[in-house]
């Protein structure tokens, strides 16, 4: 399951907890009250332990990404090197740096 489907489904097992919690609240019932708000919780548990497993080490990502950069950077410095106009290449990269982050995941 992929991360943005857990947040969904945690999502929506919170309003529908908060909406139990407070149905149970207006019919005077404690136990349903109780027993929404344990789910609710327990859902927000196993969101924190999704993204505490599933996520890659925010070290390792900045240095992947100190790496990239640096290749993209030296692969500018060919490129202009080789004759191309310094302005294209930069504006090449920028638009697939914005592409990058518009794509969905």
């Amino acid at each position: 399951m992929s991360p943005r489907a857990v947040r969904r489904v945690v999502l929506a097992v919170c309003v529908l907890g908060i909406g139990g919690m407070i149905g149970g609240s207006v019919a005077d019932n404690n136990g349903a009250a109780l027993t929404a708000g344990l789910v609710t919780a327990s859902a927000s548990l196993c969101l924190m332990v999704a993204y505490a497993v599933g996520s890659p080490r925010a070290t390792q990502a900045a240095d992947d990404a100190d790496a990239r950069a640096a290749d993209v950077e030296a692969q500018v410095g060919w490129l202009v090197a080789s004759g191309v106009d310094e302005d294209v290449v930069r504006n090449l990269v920028r638009s697939a740096v914005a592409l990058g982050r518009t794509r969905t995941r």
